[in-house]
């Protein structure tokens, strides 16, 4: 059960500078614009919830609201501060940048940000040399994917990556990756603690899977799942001009199947929906192959959506969990091929015609510029990174959750992965859209 006090966020120190937001709002003080930090954010959101925590309101879980502050633990325009994104691309990732630079100039006075290339491999010695982000440099990135500082995977050298921040002057670090970007940056905050020095590590949680918990919604997804869905219709219009047509989607989710259903559940054209949290069997009357061709002879035509984590224990030769890419992640057998090879297989095997259309959009999803919601909560989740930086928090992440933004302990959201509940209301939607048992 999650306690009180592993929501606990850590300081550099006590804020010893006025926070110079206050002349920007000096015409609306009737409006209270700072948080209040003696209250919280609650972790539960019913009363049977509520009630089985127990206690008084002040000792229940709770997070630290996310938003300005008063006072400041690093002086405005003094600061130096330095970005780093990792990991795999996913859109939004160029917003995030933009709304960060925008909002250290604009507010609090930092007119140049130091912008590390390719992940973790530019904050080691010998790595790409950095990139000068001022609000020129990033006036319209966010109109296009990627990300301008480039990316990379894999751990790096935390007390080599240190030193490098130190000998740059650098205050105040962004790290904008997934779980183990995360894990890397705790890393860094952990160095930095043991050597005595003032020096912030904020974490804006990237992931394209959703699996990241405790931060409501993943920046980039809503764009990642509205691209997918495109792909499924595409699937669909395909099935649909061949005689017994398949349209198979394989999409991303290693773990955790939300691209999937969420995908599935915008457009309602999928048949079937096959996700990592929820086994199925290939064979046998109430297997997949089975209820596949009932589909394709009640319908003339079917759409299989499958996140590419699903079904690894179905595969022809399992996947060895010692192989891993460079996160550290096990390496994956490709269930979309294996399904597209078995469909083909059983079709041909009682004589059916069958025009089994595959599609694989994973770099394509990936790479698109974010979409208008996603753009609003990046500048918003960037907002929260830097007030929190300036405010000396540190080793810990922004999000959100009932509609408020927090800070939550970088400890906390490595410490498990946020999945599809097989018996939540979300999978409950996807099988009652799908028609499948």
């Amino acid at each position: 059960m999650t306690r009180l006090a592993d929501l606990m966020v850590a300081s550099l120190g006590e804020p010893r500078h006025d926070s110079p937001l206050f002349d920007f709002i000096a015409d609306r003080r009737t409006n209270e614009h700072y948080v209040n930090e003696n209250d919280r954010v609650v972790f539960h959101d019913t009363v049977s919830l509520l009630d089985e925590a127990g206690g008084e309101p002040s000792t229940l879980p709770s997070f630290e609201p996310g938003g300005p502050r008063r006072r400041l633990f690093f002086a405005p325009g003094s600061t130096r501060v330095g970005i780093v994104t990792c990991g795999g691309l996913c859109p939004g990732l160029n917003d995030v940048i933009r709304g960060l630079v925008m909002e250290l100039a604009r507010h609090y006075g930092v007119s140049e940000v130091t912008g590390f290339r390719y992940g973790y491999a530019g904050l080691v010695p010998g790595g790409p040399e950095p990139l000068r982000l001022t609000p020129e440099v990033v006036h319209d990135i966010h109109e296009r994917g990627g990300t301008v500082l480039g990316t990379s995977r894999g751990p790096q050298d935390l007390e080599l990556m240190v030193d490098r921040l130190v000998g740059l002057g650098i205050d105040l670090l962004f790290v904008v990756g997934g779980d183990g970007s995360m894990r890397g940056a705790s890393g860094i905050a952990r160095v930095v603690r043991e050597r005595g020095l003032a020096l912030g590590v904020i974490g804006v949680p990237k992931t394209i899977d959703n699996d990241i918990p405790f931060i409501g919604q993943s920046f980039g997804f809503v764009t990642a799942f509205s691209a997918a869905a495109k792909i499924i219709n595409a699937a669909m219009v395909e099935a649909r001009a061949a005689v017994n047509g398949v349209g198979l989607v394989k999409l991303m989710g290693r773990h955790s199947g939300f691209i999937a259903c969420y995908a599935a559940l915008a457009n309602h054209i999928a048949d079937v929906v096959l996700i990592p949290e929820v086994p199925f069997a290939l064979e046998g009357p109430d297997g997949f192959l089975a209820a596949l061709e009932r589909r394709v002879v009640e319908r003339g035509s079917a759409v299989v959506v499958v996140a590419e984590g699903a079904g690894q224990d179905i595969l022809d030769a399992a996947p060895d969990a010692s192989v891993t890419d460079p996160s550290g992640n096990a390496r994956l057998g490709d269930i979309g091929v294996h399904l597209r090879n078995r469909i083909t297989a059983y079709f041909a095997d009682r004589g059916l015609p069958l025009t089994c259309k595959y599609f694989d959009p994973g770099y394509l999803i990936r790479s698109v510029p974010a979409d208008p919601h996603d753009s609003v909560y990046c500048v918003r989740l960037a907002q929260a990174a830097v007030h929190a930086g300036m405010a000396g928090r540190t080793d810990m992440v922004v999000g959100r959750r009932h509609n408020r933004f927090i800070h939550v302990p970088i400890a906390h959201v490595t410490s498990e992965r946020y999945c599809v509940a097989p018996d939540g209301d979300l999978w409950l939607s996807v099988l009652e859209s799908t028609g499948q048992h």
